[in-house]
């Protein structure tokens, strides 16, 4: 499953659905699929997923796979990388007093 972020001021982004579920999560929501901040919460938000970040910013945050065959097996991306993009619209968001909402 992929799950897709919007907000007028920026552009969309689309993450798998576990890592998304893992970030929302840090954002301080339940990880339901559909959801939404509104333009006032975003702040708040942002604030919780970019401590959540700082707190381990190499710990790795990886999509779930069924296949253990894999040659990138040992291949790892890391908790900021994989924040940064929603990071980056969220603040566009907050900037903007837009709502967020996200989608599968």
């Amino acid at each position: 499953m992929l799950i897709t972020f919007k907000t007028p001021v920026h552009a969309d982004i689309t993450m798998f659905g576990d890592v998304a579920k893992a970030l929302i999560k840090m954002m301080g929501h339940s990880g339901s699929v559909p959801g939404a901040i509104l333009a006032a919460d975003v702040p708040a938000a942002l604030g919780k997923l970019k401590t959540a970040v700082a707190r381990n910013p190499d710990a790795p945050l990886n999509p779930k796979r069924d296949d253990d065959a894999d040659d990138r097996r040992g291949q790892s991306v890391s908790l900021s990388h994989r924040a940064l993009p929603l990071i980056d619209l969220l603040e566009a968001a907050a900037r903007e007093q837009e709502n967020v909402m996200w989608d599968s």
